[in-house]
């Protein structure tokens, strides 16, 4: 990359998105974070858009063929034309020929490693009447550490000076809306910071232990056949800078 234009003043900069690949028909981003994708009515005081701030940096418009949450970083995938839009969107839809794989952080110790397969049923937002209302899903798990937080945890009749948890890498084998944060929640393992389906006092007891609040889940890589070519991708987005504040605790 050459010298940053001096005309480009310290706000642009920072807003500058991380592009893992891009060529005439795709970009590919890292998505941060704490982003919405797009602008929704849902979410009116957000100001950090992924779409218009890729749109601006590559100057040109760009159509979103996949989501990720708000709360989730890493790789997400952009079409420069509504075709390949269209395209990707089905590939997306049906699940052939993607790979995807997630890294998380999660409350308990799951088992060594697992397939969660749990229909979940569409959300209110995402309903559909001509398509059926509770559609097949599956998850698999591996996990890859644990560890226990300085965090006392009480049950029923029980209580304890530590709470468990665990990173797991996680495959979503179908494509369904917040799949793997209902499925970790179905299994009783949620994931750390997940304000709709985790536990809310822990989720607060563990930001102010680590001084970092956000939804501890990543997309780390993304595997699809190019939609015009037809050659294999392969992206990754690293581990977020923050995810070494769990180092402390292992």
């Amino acid at each position: 990359m050459g010298d940053a234009d001096p005309h480009t003043d310290n706000a642009t900069i920072e807003a500058m998105l991380d592009l893992l690949y891009r060529d005439e028909h795709l970009a590919i981003v890292n998505k941060p974070a704490g982003w919405l994708v797009h602008r929704t009515p849902l979410d009116k005081g957000e100001t950090r858009f992924v779409l218009q701030t890729l749109r601006d940096q590559i100057g040109q418009h760009v159509w979103p063929v996949h989501r990720l949450d708000k709360g989730t970083s890493g790789v997400l995938v952009f079409a420069l034309s509504a075709e390949v839009a269209r395209l990707l969107g089905q590939a997306f839809e049906s699940g052939d020929g993607l790979h995807k794989t997630y890294r998380a952080v999660v409350r308990g110790w799951p088992a060594d490693e697992g397939l969660i397969d749990h229909p979940l049923k569409r959300m209110p937002d995402d309903m559909r009447t001509e398509r059926m209302e509770v559609q097949p899903a599956q998850s698999r798990f591996a996990t890859l550490r644990r560890f226990e937080l300085p965090l006392p945890h009480s049950q029923p009749q029980q209580g304890f000076a530590s709470t468990r948890c665990a990173e797991v890498a996680l495959e979503p084998l179908t494509g369904r809306r917040h799949q793997l944060r209902r499925h970790m929640k179905h299994i009783a393992h949620p994931i750390i910071g997940d304000a709709t389906h985790g536990k809310g006092p822990l989720n607060r007891a563990v930001a102010d232990l680590i001084g970092l609040q956000r939804l501890w889940l990543h997309a780390q890589s993304l595997e699809l056949p190019h939609p015009v070519s037809g050659q294999r991708l392969r992206l990754a987005s690293p581990l977020p800078s923050e995810w070494r504040l769990w180092d402390l605790f292992s």
